[in-house]
């Protein structure tokens, strides 16, 4: 394949992936009439309006629930799956690798099936419609991933620095804290970059277990503001869009951690 085929192949793929965003982007700039009149078109006269509507309604309440959710869903991921991880990747004990598999195995089944189990156990406790409930899913959910690639990377740091750090009188705590963290930056940025992104997209845990008006996240909020306004395609557009801006923030700011976590250990 020519080196201009290659590039008129991406350049093709990247109109196809990108021409969904731009027109998100240019709809949530007009005003219905002007939407409805050239939908594909640049907006000539922009408007804020829908912004104006989607942030006077309940996008403040429902950023703050997802920011709740979210973030305490991916810390407790990060740190519950970093200590596991090195536990598998560095101790001896009878079924280890079998437990480990069992854990991987978890990634396949699907969250639907689970649903009813969860509503019946958040019911048992009286925890439906809270915080701590949809959390505890979240990281239930994110974990075997989480421990499984952390796993991976563990195994690539020489043991010749672990030896020499215990010789030196390091526990195996300070020996995690002080050498196995610090080296794993990049991948711990990536796991949490990634368990955020699917952590804030989320709908089915939250649409179910976050039955209270006040306590829905931005993306349950975003279906009944879909609901609402669903004769106006701008303004629902401009939610969307809205509610897209914390996580490509997060994204762009650590992309080049995104980048290294996820091609970390290929040499080794």
């Amino acid at each position: 394949m020519s080196r201009a085929l290659k590039q008129t192949v991406l350049f093709v793929a990247s109109a196809v992936a990108l021409f969904p965003i731009y027109v998100m982007v240019t709809a949530a700039f007009k005003t219905q009439s002007d939407f409805l009149d050239s939908p594909f078109s640049p907006p000539f006269h922009p408007s804020l309006h829908g912004f104006d509507t989607a942030l006077n309604d309940q996008f403040p309440r429902w950023f703050a629930n997802s920011a709740i959710v979210t973030c305490g869903a991916v810390a407790a991921t990060v740190a519950i799956a970093a200590l596991a991880a090195w536990g598998f990747a560095r101790w001896s004990f009878p079924g280890r690798d079998a437990l480990l598999a069992l854990l991987v195995s978890l990634m396949v089944v699907p969250p639907v099936v689970l649903l009813v189990p969860l509503f019946v156990f958040g019911t048992t406790l009286g925890w439906i419609s809270t915080f701590r409930l949809v959390i505890l899913i979240y990281v239930g959910l994110m974990l075997p991933f989480s421990v499984f690639m952390l796993t991976s990377f563990f195994r690539t740091i020489p043991t010749s620095m672990i030896e020499a750090a215990r010789i030196d009188g390091a526990s195996s705590w300070a020996v995690f804290r002080r050498i196995v963290l610090p080296l794993s930056a990049a991948p711990l940025a990536t796991l949490a970059v990634v368990n955020l992104l699917w952590a804030w997209n989320e709908l089915l845990i939250a649409l179910v277990f976050l039955q209270d008006e006040n306590r829905r996240t931005l993306m349950a909020g975003l279906t009944l503001f879909q609901g609402r306004y669903a004769t106006n395609q701008p303004l629902v557009l401009a939610g969307v869009f809205v509610s897209i801006l914390p996580v490509l923030a997060v994204y762009l700011a650590g992309q080049r951690f995104f980048v290294r976590g996820m091609t970390a250990g290929i040499g080794k």
